[in-house]
C-alpha cells in the first residue's frame, strides 16, 4: 500500500529503520510506534519507498 502523504512515508521509514535494527524502537513515537507494531517489514518497506513526487505533506484522516 502506498504512502498518501510525505508525514506518513517519513513515519513508515522511522518504524522500518526500528524493524531491521538500525534505530532503537524507544525512539518512535505517535504513527511511527503504532506503524511499527502494527506492519510487517514488507508492507513498511512498500509505504516508504513511495515516491514523493506530488504528494502533500499531510494528508486529514475522513
Amino acid at each position: 500500500m502506498p504512502a498518501k502523504s510525505k508525514a506518513q512515508q517519513k513515519a513508515a521509514g522511522a518504524a522500518l529503520s526500528a524493524k531491521r535494527g538500525d534505530t532503537k524502537k524507544s525512539d518512535l513515537q505517535g504513527a511511527s510506534q503504532s506503524m511499527y507494531e502494527s506492519m510487517s517489514e514488507k508492507e513498511l518497506e512498500e509505504m516508504a519507498s513511495t515516491k514523493r513526487k506530488d504528494k502533500p505533506e499531510h494528508v486529514d484522516e475522513d
